[in-house]
């Protein structure tokens, strides 16, 4: 490999890496909130909404990406009323486009992750505050969404590394994220393996330290998972 070929890639590709992260951040950010939105449908006993949840979440899993972007990105340009709604001015826009599609998609996985951390809450500890007299939605603030949060940590930090990588394929509509400057350094060097091989490592060095910030908050989130410290090292912190 060509040492300084791939030092020149490195410093182009980093270049699109605050793209990459906004849309990476940005359609984690709302997908979270259209996520838990559609795992409380899930579980609100309302037919209505259970089922629209169900579709939506038959329909953004089961179908690429790819397609997703596509069909948003040019199928809505076809309606007539599309393009002449207060939307256009955003959905003509790849960045939003894109967004939108990851945020979409995103928000199909998460639910399901966030439904089960839900679901995985003691019944006894929410009687136990209904008993206390809280209202209910302060039992959900203070005792089911922590609960649910840290059951469903591990398994959310596995879809935003996902969605981290599926920011790629916003290249395929313009965008000039880490993908897309790679594929043009690559139209105008050919040489593939060297700039495949640096935007792969920019990837994975995003994705370590994503996996260490949610270690991290679920550490911090599992206090009475921690070893306890010895009797002996009590003492002698006392001591001190």
């Amino acid at each position: 490999m060509d040492i300084a070929f791939a030092a020149e890639t490195l410093i182009s590709l980093l270049s699109a890496l605050p793209l990459t992260l906004e849309l990476a951040i940005t359609a984690i950010a709302l997908g979270a909130v259209l996520a838990l939105a559609l795992a409380l449908a899930r579980l609100s006993g309302i037919l209505l909404f259970d089922w629209f949840a169900r579709l939506y979440v038959f329909i953004f899993r089961g179908t690429p990406l790819l397609v997703q972007i596509f069909l948003i990105y040019y199928g809505l340009s076809q309606f007539g009323a599309v393009r002449h709604s207060i939307f256009w001015p955003v959905l003509r826009e790849p960045y939003w486009c894109a967004v939108l599609a990851l945020m979409l998609n995103t928000a199909a996985y998460a639910s399901e992750i966030i439904r089960g951390g839900l679901l995985s809450v003691p019944h006894g500890q929410v009687e136990a505050a209904r008993a206390c007299g809280m209202p209910r939605f302060m039992i959900f603030r203070r005792i089911v969404m922590p609960l649910a949060i840290r059951q469903a940590l591990p398994g959310y930090g596995n879809e935003m590394i996902s969605m981290v990588k599926a920011t790629s394929l916003a290249s395929i509509i313009t965008l000039m994220e880490i993908t897309g400057v790679a594929a043009k350094i690559i139209s105008e060097t050919f040489r593939v393996i060297e700039v495949f091989v640096v935007a792969g490592a920019i990837y994975l060095t995003i994705n370590f330290l994503l996996t260490r910030l949610i270690a991290f908050v679920e550490y911090q989130l599992s206090p009475h998972q921690r070893q306890p410290l010895p009797m002996t090292g009590r003492l002698k912190g006392e001591s001190h």
